[in-house]
């Protein structure tokens, strides 16, 4: 019978039959359904030895008297709360009342052995068996178990799956049988989801088999259906996104070899167990970051079944998460919207990036046309969820309170964007080298189709690209520093910065430097990149790095501060440190300065790069 199925799944996977065929033997998946019975078998016992018997204590939770004692208990601490209150007061008066404070030490007395007798009481006694509210107690119970298959199913699918599938993708590339597999007639998308779907098959068996008790504990525990099942979906989705990103990690990180998989199911246990911290610690979700909470599947779990956090307020917090003023987390069905889209957004530029290097590992991640889109659908993400209303923050209904407090997590974001995007478009010397000699070939070319080239075209310079990201990427920030003084009517104290101390013009300006910045560390990467040598990108990696962070760290370790040295910190990395300190010619003519060496870095990339086509043209019309 499972043999049938697999023919059958074959005839539309033929990925997934492959998958399927060597791991569905009837000893693992015997393996696989025992270790999830005895598992839930072991759970189920476990919480079953805290039945209340004979010896269940009287201040115990589910005893019915607990209530009886908790209220004599705080009937006698009021008492002798008030005895001491009334007991100072007289020790401080003058004179004395001797017989007063007499009289309130005996009642004090009175109460500390009547409270000392209710103690021994309820300690020493058990609650009677018709007493314990055994029904709470199942429902406690139910829940207990729901929660903890809960918390096992997601770092069981996430850890041990992402594990499996880039320890397939090794043992497949040491093997030789992946490039066999590249040469199918496949499509990428149908082999890389016969992947997903067949390499932790064993897992999902043992999933399955849980499910039934997973479902019968939650609606033991009073859980309602529609949370259930919005869990299953929302951990779905997840499973999808954290499956591709391992798949992509393996297909790019083949030099890591035996180590590739214990990193990538490390990191991401790493991500869970941090990602389960923040839900039961922090309470502030209405940030620009919160779309990168939502990759963790705690931050939905909590909203479904606010019991699994310590914080029980963490329903009514992500019920405020809004995304440009709209209250997507009003309802489950906004939330759940909300987190599926996040996923499902990632999981295709995941996709296309998957596509792209399957068939060719050398290809890069993301085409030019495509790196335009992500940074666009990035902004959209970023200033969605930084503009929100916050009900227990009244400043935060001024937009520019709104984006002043986000600025960090906008510029931190973007710049890991927009850095790996200048690693990803960059292309290497043989690539450059056969763009070149195209180009010197096709003589009749216009000046038109070079603009267009270099826009578009995957095996030309990354410059052209890289100032159109810088482009999408700071029109919202010019667009909101150009417009925060008219939008602060309410005079606030936040704007001061940019108002009165840096000013408009100079902020625009520092937008400006940033963007020619970022141009020169792009020529520097592709400069080094057209060396000869087989470490270039290490060498671009390094040269760039220590441009980006050697500059403010010489200068902080020679004590020259922003405040009596702004001259050069404008030209550091750095240059937002000093704009406040600096006047506006002083920043035109250091913007001018960075322009300067930004056209002498070109000019040398275009000879260059004409060098290669040149060579290249010559040696190839040369051969016989």
């Amino acid at each position: 019978m499972i043999n049938n199925l697999i023919d059958k799944v074959g005839d539309w996977n033929p990925q997934l039959f492959r998958e399927l065929k060597g791991r569905l033997k009837v000893f693992h998946i015997a393996i696989a359904c025992a270790v999830s019975l005895f598992s839930q078998i072991v759970l189920f016992l476990y919480q079953l030895t805290e039945l209340p018997s004979e010896n269940y204590g009287l201040t115990d939770k589910y005893c019915l008297l607990h209530s009886t004692y908790e209220t004599q208990q705080k009937f006698l601490e009021r008492q002798s709360n008030e005895l001491y209150r009334q007991l100072d007061g007289y020790r401080t008066t003058t004179p004395l009342n001797s017989t007063k404070i007499s009289e309130l030490q005996l009642q004090l007395d009175t109460v500390r052995e009547n409270i000392s007798n209710l103690h021994r009481t309820f300690a020493n006694n058990y609650c009677p068996i018709d007493q314990i509210d055994m029904q709470m107690w199942w429902r406690d119970h139910w829940e207990y178990i729901f929660l903890s298959l809960t918390v096992i199913f997601i770092f069981t699918l996430l850890v041990a799956g992402t594990y499996l599938l880039i320890n397939n993708l090794a043992t497949e590339e040491r093997r030789g049988t992946l490039n066999f597999i590249r040469l199918s007639p496949q499509s990428e998308m149908s082999i890389l989801t016969g992947k997903m779907l067949g390499v932790p098959i064993l897992i999902y068996l043992g999933i399955l088999t849980a499910i039934p008790l997973h479902f019968y504990a939650g609606r033991a525990a009073n859980i309602a259906t529609s949370h259930i099942f919005s869990f299953w979906f929302v951990l779905a989705a997840c499973c999808i996104f954290f499956y591709s990103t391992a798949l992509l990690f393996g297909l790019h990180c083949r030099w890591l070899s035996g180590f590739q998989p214990w990193l990538g199911s490390g990191a991401v246990l790493l991500f869970l167990m941090i990602t389960m911290q923040i839900t039961q610690s922090t309470p502030y979700v209405s940030h620009a970051a919160v779309w990168f909470q939502f990759f963790s599947p705690f931050e939905m779990t909590a909203y479904l079944f606010p019991n699994l956090s310590s914080y029980r307020y963490k329903w009514e917090l992500l019920e405020n998460v809004q995304f440009f003023y709209l209250p997507v987390g009003s309802n489950l069905v906004g939330l759940m919207g909300l987190h599926l889209l996040n996923y499902g957004l990632w999981t295709y530029w995941i996709f296309q990036g998957l596509k792209r290097c399957f068939r060719n590992p050398n290809a890069t991640l993301l085409s030019k046309n495509q790196s335009y889109f992500l940074v666009a659908c990035v902004q959209i993400l970023l200033w969605g969820c930084t503009l929100q209303y916050a009900k227990s923050n009244p400043n935060y209904d001024n937009l520019n309170y709104q984006v002043s407090q986000n600025f960090v997590l906008l510029v931190f974001f973007n710049l890991i964007l927009l850095f790996g995007l200048l690693a990803i478009l960059s292309p290497h010397r043989q690539t450059i080298q056969d763009w070149s000699r195209y180009r010197h070939q096709k003589i009749s070319d216009s000046q038109k189709s070079t603009t267009g080239d270099l826009i578009w075209g995957e095996k030309s310079p990354a410059l052209v690209a890289m100032l159109i990201n810088l482009a999408i990427a700071t029109t919202p920030m010019v667009i909101w520093i150009a417009l925060a003084p008219t939008l602060n009517v309410n005079h606030a104290d936040n704007l001061d910065w940019l108002i009165n101390k840096v000013g408009t013009l100079n902020a625009i300006l520092s937008v400006v430097m940033f963007i020619v910045l970022m141009s020169i560390y792009t020529t520097i990467t592709q400069l080094i990149l057209l060396m000869k040598t087989n470490k270039r990108f290490l060498w671009a990696v390094i040269t760039v790095g220590a441009l980006v962070v050697l500059p403010p760290i010489l200068l902080g370790m020679f004590y020259i501060s922003p405040e009596k040295y702004p001259v050069l910190w404008l030209f550091s990395s750095f240059p937002w440190a000093s704009l406040e300190y600096v006047s506006t010619p002083t920043i035109f003519m250091a913007l001018l300065g960075e322009m300067t060496v930004l056209v002498l870095f070109n000019l040398q990339l275009t000879k260059q790069v004409k060098s290669l086509g040149e060579s290249a043209t010559k040696a190839l019309l040369a051969t016989p």
